[in-house]
């Protein structure tokens, strides 16, 4: 793993602690001291992947991130990104709740909606949100048909400060149940 390092308009890509000891102590505004060079060694030696920023004085600080780009290229370019995260990201863009919501398909549905409903607290007289489910198995045309249907019907029945979660979110599920009931 690589340490990428900048400090204003001086930037390199090192491959060790040693090297970016050597980079941050030809500058001379940043002081190398014991402290420091053990805190960079212990970051370039640990699992941590976060980048790390070093505070020179007030407002001034010099950055740290590791890497796995062979090149300054590589890296400007963010060529080098683990490939977890990458696949992560993909993966959460098409999942399929987002790509069934709006799919046009007539028939029953089962929605659950998990919100913030407003209840008075009967000892104090103050009013509480609580974590509330609600299901029910409702007509639409699609899972944003569906939802809409559960979050009206929500509505007419519960305190209007109530806060209900996105159709996109965790917190709406719905399945398809069929044609007939």
């Amino acid at each position: 793993m690589n340490l990428y390092i900048r400090y204003f308009d001086s930037e390199t890509l090192v491959s060790t602690a040693d090297e970016a000891i050597d980079f941050l102590s030809s500058i001379d505004e940043i002081g190398m001291n014991p402290v420091l060079e053990a805190d960079i060694r212990d970051y370039a030696a640990s699992d941590v992947l976060f980048p790390k920023r070093y505070k020179i004085r007030p407002r001034v600080y010099f950055i740290i991130i590791k890497t796995e780009a062979a090149t300054m290229l590589d890296f400007k370019e963010k060529r080098a990104l683990r490939p977890g995260v990458a696949s992560v990201e993909k993966n959460r863009a098409t999942a399929p709740i987002f790509l069934k919501l709006n799919e046009i398909r007539e028939g029953w549905y089962e929605g659950i909606v998990d919100f913030k409903r407003v209840v008075m607290m009967p000892g104090t007289g103050k009013f509480q949100y609580r974590d509330t489910r609600f299901a029910a198995q409702v007509k639409a045309n699609s899972g944003i048909d569906c939802y809409n249907r559960i979050v009206d019907h929500l509505r007419q029945r519960v305190d209007e400060r109530s806060q209900f979660p996105s159709a996109k979110g965790k917190n709406f599920k719905f399945r398809y149940l069929g044609l007939a009931k």
